[in-house]
């Protein structure tokens, strides 16, 4: 026992330094910031899988966590539709989620933007259209805004949320 305490006094600290702090949390404090601006109340999100792998899940399921803390920022989500301003549409649209998907934006009341996630969302991915799959969101409902990867990170999530919802003269349109 001797002999290992000394060789630890001998050796000293083999520790790294801390690594050096990224430019990802002043970019998720700014956003938390201008979703208050922008939105000024909560925006409420109704989440819909139309049959996709789940790593875009995933990747949603991140946005609640401690550091995105989403719902601080003013963003929930809800169980039902008639309570939701947007509708995130996980997935290639699935011959069997079709009807149900095109229900759940019925039921939606006015305004209400549609966010297609992930490849497969977007376009309909390696799926495409086939017997089982009408493809991508757009293939089905109106889409106002995509976001691509597979899957995509939670920033670009949130990013691409902020960019739906912020006003027109906001984004520089007219």
């Amino acid at each position: 026992m001797w002999n290992t305490l000394a060789r630890i006094l001998q050796t000293g600290l083999l520790t790294e330094s801390p690594p050096a702090p990224d430019d990802s949390a002043s970019i998720h404090d700014t956003m938390q910031s201008d979703l208050r601006k922008i939105l000024g109340r909560a925006l409420c999100i109704r989440h819909v899988d139309a049959g996709s792998c789940n790593g875009c899940e995933l990747e949603i399921v991140a946005l609640n966590n401690p550091y995105y803390n989403i719902e601080g920022a003013g963003i929930k989500f809800v169980a039902s539709p008639r309570h939701a301003d947007m509708l995130l549409v996980t997935g290639p649209v699935s011959v069997n989620m079709e009807e149900a998907l095109r229900r759940t934006y019925d039921a939606m009341p006015d305004p209400k933007w549609v966010v297609s996630v992930g490849d497969c969302g977007a376009c309909g991915g390696v799926f495409g259209k086939s017997y089982a799959s009408r493809g991508g969101v757009a293939d089905v409902l109106p889409v106002n805004a995509s976001v691509c990867g597979c899957p995509p990170s939670p920033t670009a999530i949130l990013s691409t949320i902020l960019n739906t919802v912020r006003p027109l003269d906001e984004k520089g349109k007219k």
